[in-house]
C-alpha cells in the first residue's frame, strides 16, 4: 500500500471514529453539537481546552464524556472564587 493510500485510508478510519464520538455525545448532551464538535477538534489537535458558559449548561458533563469516550483521565479545576 503506497503512502497515500495509507494516508486516505486512516483519514477516514479517523473521521469514522470521530462522528461515532460526536453522535455519542449528542445522545448525551442536546443542543450543543457545535461545542462538542469544537471541543472534540481542540483535544484531537492536541491543544488545550478552556471551556467557560453560564452555570448548569453542561461543562463539566461535557468535558467527563469526552474524556470517558476517548479513554482519557478526567480531573476537575475550579477557578472561581
Amino acid at each position: 500500500m503506497q503512502l497515500r493510500e495509507r494516508a486516505v485510508s486512516a483519514t477516514a478510519t479517523t473521521h469514522s471514529q470521530a462522528q461515532a464520538v460526536i453522535s455519542a455525545a449528542n445522545r448525551v448532551i442536546l443542543g450543543k453539537n457545535h461545542e462538542i464538535k469544537l471541543a472534540l477538534t481542540c483535544l484531537l489537535a492536541r491543544g488545550h481546552l478552556l471551556i467557560e458558559d453560564l452555570p448548569g449548561v453542561g461543562k463539566t458533563t461535557l468535558a467527563h464524556l469526552l474524556a470517558r469516550l476517548l479513554g482519557l483521565g478526567f480531573q476537575r479545576i475550579q477557578f472561581t472564587s
